[in-house]
């Protein structure tokens, strides 16, 4: 009975790997870049940088317009008035207008360049907002992949646990047909089994939730990942904070939104300068006096200068609301600093706290597997009770699940401090 233990620590024991250079295995990698392939979000988000490359094209044309134009209008009564006797006509009954028309806006003292500006901020926003959603779902195909892990090695050890139970049972049923022990005895440890396959069923239904997942971010249901081998190396609060100020996408958008913002004030402060806009036209018409009815070809050409007066003072609001706004996206980044400083500082805790939580399991089954052993022995020679060797194995099942817990949780740990710093592992 005592190898079924042996397993269930040697399967805890496979679960870590030993600490590296920051790593993720090919197969994690091979879901995260399916993700980015089959993930509906992904494509959603990589749609918005198609439109913000065509709104950029839109906005940086500043080329000539045309129009042309072709009119038609009765008028009566006619306009005419007696000259040296006859009626003289001023304007046809009849009259017709066909021409086209150029214009071009030569100056708008920065209007245009600014424009462009934003709209080259749009497109940023929305390559940076590609990226975040990328890191987002890689932390999440991880977190999935590792749920994986955890779930198949516990599953292994409760497997242990139950083969166990099982060839205890046998040998409790063999005393009491030999009457070395009572029928209370069999029936106590067939409820343990049963307990015991409970949280079986319970952990297979947890393993086929995340399966589940993984199809869902990826479309894929099979993984042969068995050990926790997700590296990082740990890093002082400060360095890992600074990486994060560089390279997490969530910094990057909040950079993004205050140069939006600041592209918002410079459009605003714009609002008051005038425009310059030569044109010219050229087609056909009637109506020249004295020939009135008479079609007749002309053109014309000039500069227009439009010059703000008076807007009831709305620029000057407009400027002062784009300055709050620059403001408020500036505390934003304030704030994103305390979060993320304070969740670097978390996961750093989670990391040493966990590694020394491991180190300290090696004492624990050490000194379970004794009593095991020891409970075991005198069981088979009858100075023992089955509840001792109960009690002892249910100790030694506590211990390796505790460790393989921490395991766990310090991968998920690293796993979370990779995402907080923006490190693309994939």
């Amino acid at each position: 009975m005592t190898k079924h233990f042996i397993a269930i620590i040697a399967l805890a024991n496979m679960a870590f790997a030993s600490q590296a250079q920051v790593t993720a295995n090919t197969e994690l990698k091979s879901f995260i870049n399916q993700s980015f392939t089959y993930f509906p979000r992904i494509k959603e988000v990589e749609n918005t940088v198609a439109t913000a490359k065509q709104k950029l094209e839109v906005t940086s044309i500043n080329s000539p317009t045309v129009d042309a134009s072709v009119a038609y209008r009765f008028v009566e009564p006619k306009i005419q008035i007696p000259l040296n006797g006859e009626e003289f006509q001023f304007a046809p009954v009849h009259s017709l207008d066909g021409h086209a028309d150029v214009s071009y806006l030569l100056f708008d003292f920065g209007r245009l360049k600014a424009n462009i500006e934003r709209s080259k901020t749009d497109l940023q926003f929305a390559e940076h907002n590609v990226t975040y959603a990328k890191y987002q779902l890689a932390s999440q195909v991880s977190t999935v992949y590792y749920n994986i892990v955890f779930l198949q090695h516990a599953i292994s050890i409760q497997d242990s646990v139950l083969s166990f139970l099982g060839e205890n049972k046998t040998f409790v049923e063999n005393k009491f047909k030999n009457g070395d022990a009572l029928k209370i005895d069999v029936l106590n440890i067939q409820t343990q089994i049963d307990a015991e396959q409970n949280r079986k069923v319970d952990l297979q239904n947890s393993l086929q939730k995340q399966i589940n997942l993984l199809n869902y971010t990826t479309g894929l249901n099979k993984t042969q990942g068995n050990a926790f081998d997700f590296e990082i190396p740990l890093e002082n609060i400060d360095a890992a904070f600074a990486e994060a100020q560089a390279n997490n996408p969530d910094f990057l958008l909040a950079k993004d939104k205050v140069k939006q913002s600041q592209n918002d004030l410079s459009l605003t402060q714009l609002g008051s300068k005038p425009s310059v806009v030569v044109g010219a036209e050229a087609g056909a018409k009637n109506g020249y006096v004295p020939a009135v009815n008479e079609i007749k070809f002309n053109y014309n050409a000039g500069v227009a200068l439009k010059i703000p007066i008076y807007e009831g003072g709305r620029t000057k609001k407009q400027v002062a609301l784009s300055q709050t706004l620059v403001k408020q996206n500036e505390l934003a980044i304030e704030t994103l600093n305390s979060n993320y400083r304070k969740d670097i500082e978390q996961a750093l805790t989670d990391l040493s706290s966990n590694l020394e939580r491991i180190k300290n399991t090696k004492g624990q089954i050490d000194q379970a597997k004794y009593a095991n052993r020891l409970a075991e022995s005198r069981f088979q020679n009858g100075v023992g009770t089955n509840l001792e060797l109960t009690n002892a194995s249910t100790n030694l099942q506590r211990a390796a699940l505790s460790k393989l817990q921490y395991q766990y949780q310090l991968c998920l740990a690293k796993v979370e401090l990779a995402r907080l710093i923006g490190y693309k592992y994939w």
